[in-house]
């Protein structure tokens, strides 16, 4: 009697089995068959919203489904992000963040969150150049000659952020550390309030997205010395990068990736990724981002898993050499 019990549990395992395994698959080749929540945790208007809107409208045409972004902003984008770490783990909430995913660690060590275990990365989608803008009045053409000039007149050279942990804040101290100066922060609730100080003259320089100082720039109100990637930008093609300037190993791109809950089936995290990255190649979506100084990135999965786990040991490092901590 044991033994039929125990060949009947077996069989019946096997039909279950059997029976599910068909409808998962289903149910992931089928994806999406109903709207899907695009989350970005910052208010409307900025960086994050306008590549969320962008991504979310052509693969809503590609999928016959609508993306809907949603501004879940709080909690320097915490509230958001934990929105996203608690939901199901089946394709239909997606986060959108910038960098600032993997500084928030180094200055918060009481996060709801894991970056690294609550998410699956599913693709690095763009980049947006920043630029090392000065007043024009400060005496420094190059970047070689603001380092000079730092360093003999050690922290009176006065530098802007949106705030302490913010973007701008993250790659000044990254500057500032890799060039051996030292200058004074004075944090701002937000960038535009810091472009408004770095033009009357309040404080001398700061870091941030070309695209937004450019008219500045082209004014004659801002003075641009260089751009902070990898590589030049090609919204400023004559001006070059940080590292090309006389800082070498100097590099900050303000990325912009799309995550899924952790435990989100691969196949469906594989579908959003390959439909992202053909949205990400198509020329007309490109040459919109371009207006706006943004790249296209694209790639896989665990090219992005591998990209922030050196991101976040990169600005950790950056954020206990500064003693950066949260307002």
């Amino acid at each position: 009697m044991t033994n039929s019990l125990a060949r009947l549990g077996v069989l019946c395992g096997l039909l279950f089995g059997y029976t599910a395994w068909p409808d998962a698959a289903r149910a992931q080749a089928d994806y999406p068959r109903k709207p899907v929540r695009l989350i970005v945790p910052s208010a409307p208007g900025g960086g994050t919203d306008l590549v969320a809107r962008m991504i979310a409208q052509k693969a809503g045409e590609a999928w016959g489904q609508s993306v809907i972004v949603e501004n879940n902003s709080g909690g320097g984008t915490t509230i958001g992000t934990n929105l996203v770490a608690r939901s199901a783990p089946d394709g239909y909430t997606l986060l959108m963040t910038t960098a600032n995913f993997a500084f928030i660690p180094a200055i918060n060590s009481k996060l709801p969150y894991d970056p690294e275990k609550d998410f699956a990365p599913v693709v690095v989608t763009v980049t947006q150049s920043d630029c090392l803008a000065v007043h024009p009045a400060v005496p420094a053409r190059t970047v070689a000659e603001l380092i000079a000039l730092a360093k003999s007149k050690p922290d009176e050279i006065r530098y802007g952020s949106g705030g302490n942990g913010s973007v701008g804040h993250f790659a000044v101290e990254l500057f500032r550390s890799l060039a051996h100066i030292r200058l004074v922060h004075v944090p701002y609730k937000g960038t535009g309030p810091v472009t408004t100080a770095v033009i009357s003259g309040e404080i001398h320089m700061q870091i941030a997205n070309v695209a937004s100082l450019l008219p500045s720039i082209k004014a004659g109100r801002l003075r641009a010395l260089a751009v902070t990637g990898a590589h030049r930008a090609k919204i400023v093609p004559d001006l070059p990068t940080i590292a090309e300037a006389g800082v070498p190993g100097y590099a900050f791109d303000n990325w912009y990736g799309l995550w899924a809950p952790a435990g989100t089936p691969a196949a469906i995290v594989k579908k959003i990724n390959d439909e992202v990255n053909r949205a990400l190649a198509t020329p007309a979506l490109q040459a919109r981002f371009a207006e706006s100084g943004i790249e296209t990135i694209g790639g896989s999965p665990e090219k992005f898993a591998a990209y922030l786990a050196g991101e976040i040991k990169k600005w950790g490092a950056v954020a206990r050499d500064a003693g950066i901590k949260p307002d």
